[in-house]
């Protein structure tokens, strides 16, 4: 059971004072302090509401004393947790904010999706002249006649591959789906009987519409598009490798919007000089903001946003109202939700 008036500490600040004033005779808040610079001195509090900075990436290696016996529940405002030190998510309970963003993320890579299929930079005229070459090139493309033809493609029957199949992999399946594209899932989790799993898995008897493999070598083999949509783990750092990297269907397009670490950069760079995979849209990097200089600026088989992907209007509505849930839960002493699983690093 929560103690009565727990001592709470914000370093999200704005997006959750309204509902902290909701709770103002329940909760006594303390002040902020010096959160931008040493996020991990909570000053006894119960509860830590807490967001992946720089400072956090420089806390240190062992946890404070204060620690020992620190907040017993740490709400941190994003999906992963791999921007803090293993000790924050020891011996207490962690949410997170799973979720909050697969609206903006997933139509994110729709628009990635759309881009890559559709040719759409190569389509702006400058002048009349340049007008009646690109619709030159659109038609040859269609008919296969010449070499530098544009062809535009279409998403329709392209095999989407999603690694990961959590919150962030059901909302882009869903929109997917809208464009009759199919399914090919890698997922560490085993399948359940809840109903986002029990609504996907309607999907998997017809293998032409979902297809679930065990291994992300074979779905860098199977897929026509592929997104990674996996948490940063120990296990998962740099999974995406030379070996992974030369399984590429011919053509794939790999985008990235879950963490950079998950590629071997180098690896990549390499593969797509070599055209396997043929293209990639990133959204994260290690590090952020990559170097001054750094390939992926200016190479002619990369798409590059500055991690971007997850703004959104309801993205700190969102946070808003989990918090509230979970808020209200504590006081109460029922379970959170979205909690951390420390072994498993989501």
């Amino acid at each position: 059971m929560a103690p009565s008036r727990p001592l709470l500490l914000n370093q999200i600040g704005a997006p959750v004072a309204g509902v902290l004033a909701e709770y103002a005779q329940q909760v006594r808040i303390l002040p902020v302090g010096n959160a931008n610079t040493l996020p991990w001195l909570t000053h006894g509090a119960d509860i830590l509401f807490t967001a992946p900075s720089p400072a956090w990436l420089q806390a240190p290696i062992n946890p404070p004393e204060e620690w020992r016996s620190g907040p017993r529940w740490v709400q941190i405002a994003s999906s992963g947790i791999d921007g803090f030190p293993k000790w924050v998510t020891q011996d207490r309970i962690v949410t997170c904010g799973r979720g909050d963003a697969a609206t903006p993320i997933a139509e994110y890579v729709m628009a990635a999706l759309l881009r890559h299929e559709r040719q759409v930079d190569a389509l702006h005229p400058t002048s009349s002249r340049e007008w009646e070459k690109i619709t030159l090139s659109a038609r040859n493309g269609v008919q296969a006649g010449s070499q530098n033809a544009i062809r535009m493609g279409t998403l329709h029957g392209r095999v989407l591959g999603l690694a990961g199949y959590g919150a962030l992999g059901r909302a882009i399946a869903a929109r997917a789906r809208v464009f009759g594209m199919r399914l090919c899932v890698l997922r560490r989790k085993s399948w359940s009987a809840d109903n986002a799993d029990r609504k996907s898995l309607e999907y998997e008897s017809d293998i032409e519409n979902f297809k679930i493999v065990k291994t992300l070598a074979e779905l860098f083999r199977e897929s026509d598009h592929l997104v990674l949509a996996m948490p940063l783990t120990e296990e998962t750092h740099r999974i995406v490798n030379a070996d992974v990297l030369a399984q590429s269907r011919p053509g794939l397009h790999l985008i990235n919007v879950a963490r950079g670490g998950l590629i071997d950069q180098d690896a990549l760079l390499t593969a797509l000089d070599a055209g396997r995979p043929a293209f990639a849209t990133l959204d994260v990097t290690t590090p952020e903001p990559l170097p001054d200089g750094h390939a992926f600026y200016i190479h002619p088989r990369v798409s590059l946003t500055a991690h971007v992907s997850w703004a959104g209007p309801e993205v700190r509505a969102n946070l808003a109202q989990r918090i509230r849930t979970n808020l209200a839960r504590y006081l109460s002493g029922e379970p959170l939700l979205d909690t951390i699983d420390p072994t498993r690093g989501y």
